[in-house]
């Protein structure tokens, strides 16, 4: 059964337009309600939201679908995804609400689901929202309509658990970080954590006004970042996105580290005390060649998932693993959390500077990874990787690449667009392989 509204994460669109109104999320609420009404107790609701103007409105219409289907709601205002899957378990919910567009510009938002367990859902629970969006809303009685209220203290109780993720030896007192919250939902509560921990904090990006979030900042928009890092000769900088459940770092240089390398320093730490679980890391398709030959190197393993921390965190679960995560930047730390969170993710690694008394430069140059190449091919139409002339330059590639490389080509799950990605130890047959195929796909499309 192909799905309706859900994606790899969760529903997404442009706001206004496509799927993303309001009279949709009302049904959303209606339909994610009815799902999780079970037994006799009040049922609740949390309700969590990035800085985008229109989280007013889709928080309003949930608001109105939840509370007909009689769920209490509780609202907490502008958080970190990971604090909404944190609250609901804390609070007992029968399920959290996470109101964002992650990287996205302000134009587009989106609707984020979490399990009483705060883990995201199931592709089977997913289906089977959409199929309850499709029936009449199971309205309630009179007497049993929901009530909803908002609660000041979260911010504090998400805090409490950044500063609980790391060792209580650490400060962070000798160090200058610039922290870089997009415009978006960590503007508060990162900067303060990390400040609370000792840390001088130059703060960025955390000034939203509803139209600024991922604005020439955060982890998609590092230029503002290195700048200032540089100019402030500060030790590191820290970049979340939108929603805070992504990290990109830049050490005092302005050179980027990404989650490759940022999953790699982590796991091998981790491993060195003997409290990495499940003999390795778990990332995706996409993770380079260089992390997975130096983990292998170490005594770890790396396996791989399709595209999605959502499938990350289901291989995480099923081997026992409590790190994985994407080379974009999305960390999962099971131990601290339930789904990806850039804060902790961070603090990890400036305990890690901490305790290693070097330079970011060093500490997080921790493999060489092999040369990659991404490029998109938007199409308009079809299925362009069905064509005979794509499959066969797919099938040259593969060839050439066999022992010395990978290739992995797919279609977005958010847009028309085919993804060609190749790596390998010479940089310039990538580039000819990936060109190659993007040309096959453009002629096919």
């Amino acid at each position: 059964m192909g799905r309706k509204f859900f994606g790899t994460d969760g529903i997404r669109g442009r706001t206004n337009r496509e799927v993303m109104t309001a009279a949709l999320a009302m049904r959303v609420g209606q339909a994610a309600g009815a799902f999780f009404r079970r037994g006799d107790h009040r049922h609740r609701v949390v309700i969590g939201k990035d800085t985008r103007l229109s989280g007013y409105m889709i928080e309003s219409a949930l608001v109105a679908g939840f509370t007909s289907v009689g769920m209490d709601v509780v609202m907490t205002g502008p958080l970190p995804t990971p604090a909404i899957a944190l609250l609901t378990r804390e609070m007992r919910a029968d399920l959290g609400v996470m109101i964002s567009a992650s990287h996205n510009p302000y134009e587009d938002n989106g609707i984020k689901l979490f399990g009483p367990d705060g883990f995201k859902l199931s592709d089977e629970a997913e289906l089977a929202i959409e199929a309850l969006m499709d029936e009449p809303p199971m309205l309630a009685d009179a007497a049993r309509i929901g009530r909803a209220r908002r609660i000041d203290d979260a911010s504090g109780r998400y805090i409490h658990a950044l500063k609980q993720s790391v060792g209580s030896d650490i400060r962070l007192d000798n160090l200058k970080v610039v922290v870089d919250c997009a415009n978006g939902a960590a503007y508060k509560v990162s900067p303060t954590a990390i400040w609370e921990l000792g840390a001088e904090v130059i703060p960025l990006g955390v000034s939203p006004n509803g139209t600024n979030i991922n604005d020439g900042v955060g982890s998609t928009s590092l230029a503002a970042i290195q700048e200032r890092v540089v100019s402030e000769g500060a030790d590191i900088g820290i970049a979340l996105d939108g929603d805070a459940d992504r990290l990109i770092v830049v050490d005092e240089k302005g050179r980027t580290v990404d989650g490759d390398q940022i999953m790699a320093l982590i796991a091998s730490r981790m491993a060195e005390k003997g409290s990495l679980s499940g003999g390795g890391v778990v990332a995706t398709v996409m993770s380079n060649l260089g992390l997975e030959r130096y983990l292998e190197a170490i005594g770890l393993s790396l396996e791989r998932t399709k595209v999605g921390d959502r499938y990350v965190l289901e291989r995480m679960k099923e081997g026992g693993f409590n790190v994985g995560g994407e080379q974009s930047g999305h960390m999962i730390l099971l131990d601290h959390g339930t789904t990806g969170d850039g804060t902790i993710a961070a603090l990890r690694v400036l305990s890690s500077l901490v305790r290693a008394d070097k330079p970011a430069s060093e500490l997080l140059h921790v493999f060489d990874p092999v040369p990659q190449l991404l490029k998109n091919v938007r199409y308009s139409g079809g299925t362009p990787l069905d064509a005979e002339n794509v499959k066969a330059a797919i099938a040259a590639a593969e060839q050439e690449l066999t022992g010395n490389g990978r290739l992995v080509i797919r279609p977005s799950g958010t847009e028309p667009v085919i993804r060609v990605m190749a790596e390998g130890d010479d940089a310039g047959q990538v580039e000819r392989l990936v060109d190659g195929i993007c040309d096959a796909v453009r002629k096919a499309a």
